[in-house]
């Protein structure tokens, strides 16, 4: 693969509201029609914290943007809960009935750890508002996944809810700094709301410069699945990896074969992450964040053919 960048997309500046004065963080595309591609991401306020929101762009050509949502499509979660302190989509399907699906993960603060991070799942009739199914995750913590049950990517085949996620109950010490230790994990379910405890591990950490990796993004094209998803790399920061598989389960790591690093300079010279890849009519487009976790904004990169 060789993607050739196409430059920056959006980044939040507060001009549709406070709740979105930074940030576009692990953009999630959808395609509304054969013009438009709706773009989820999670914006934050002055206090980063995190709600989900969207930016429509041109399908031909989506450095023109179409529309940004004015308000969350999905907020934060009442006090106490697992949401209270951010929401972050990572997945969105739409289901045969015509009903839409947006999982997602819930940030709550911790006292003795930083975080923990648990998914969640909204669902909605139009895409523009969304309704949590429950007040406590769908992924909860385990005893063999104790601390993060997030970022999950899920696809609905053959009647079956096929789940790919970070998972993980240790953290480590970085430059003085509790970082997470995680793997990405695989369920199944029949309803896609109840999961098992533990997962099956397809990606796990390679080397001691790893700790961990970001949202998974799987594609299904003829018999290959292909995963693109982040490294989280110490003293690094993020870059992309890539894996392919036959059965979805069984993974053959191929990061060499990414074909996109950081740039020389600007908004994605420190760090590239969170990458999602659509076909677009004869193109195929990713997605993806630079530095600071998104905080530079969104941009895409083009599949050279």
């Amino acid at each position: 693969m060789k993607w050739i960048k196409k430059g920056l997309i959006y980044v939040a500046d507060g001009s549709v509201g406070t709740w979105a004065t930074s940030h576009a963080m692990v953009p999630t595309p959808e395609q509304l029609s054969e013009d438009v591609i709706r773009v989820y991401l999670t914006f934050c306020d002055q206090q980063g914290i995190g709600r989900v929101g969207y930016v429509d762009v041109n399908a031909e050509n989506p450095k023109e943007i179409l529309n940004v949502s004015k308000q969350p499509i999905l907020d934060i979660g009442e006090p106490g809960t697992f949401d209270e302190n951010g929401v972050l989509q990572t997945s969105i399907i739409s289901l045969p009935n015509g009903k839409k699906r947006l999982y997602y993960v819930g940030f709550e603060l911790g006292t003795k750890i930083r975080y923990r991070l648990l998914s969640g799942l909204a669902m909605s009739d139009d895409g523009e508002t969304f309704q949590r199914i429950q007040k406590t995750p769908i992924l909860e913590r385990s005893h063999d996944e104790l601390y993060f049950r997030c970022a999950p990517f899920v696809k609905y085949e053959d009647g079956i809810f096929k789940l790919w996620y970070v998972a993980g109950s240790h953290w480590t010490l970085l430059d003085g700094k509790e970082m997470p230790v995680y793997t990405i994990n695989y369920l199944e379910s029949l309803d896609g709301i109840h999961w098992g405890n533990k997962g099956r591990v397809c990606i796990d950490i390679a080397n001691d410069e790893e700790h961990g990796f970001g949202r998974p993004f799987v594609l299904k094209k003829e018999n290959l699945y292909q995963m693109f998803y982040s490294i989280r790399v110490k003293h690094l920061g993020y870059r992309l990896g890539y894996a392919e598989s036959s059965d979805g389960i069984h993974w053959t790591r191929k990061d060499h074969e990414i074909g996109i690093d950081v740039s020389a300079s600007g908004w994605d010279s420190q760090m590239i992450c969170y990458s999602a890849v659509m076909s677009v009519k004869d193109k195929v487009y990713m997605f993806y964040n630079g530095n600071e976790f998104g905080k530079t904004g969104f941009g895409y990169a083009e599949l050279e053919r």
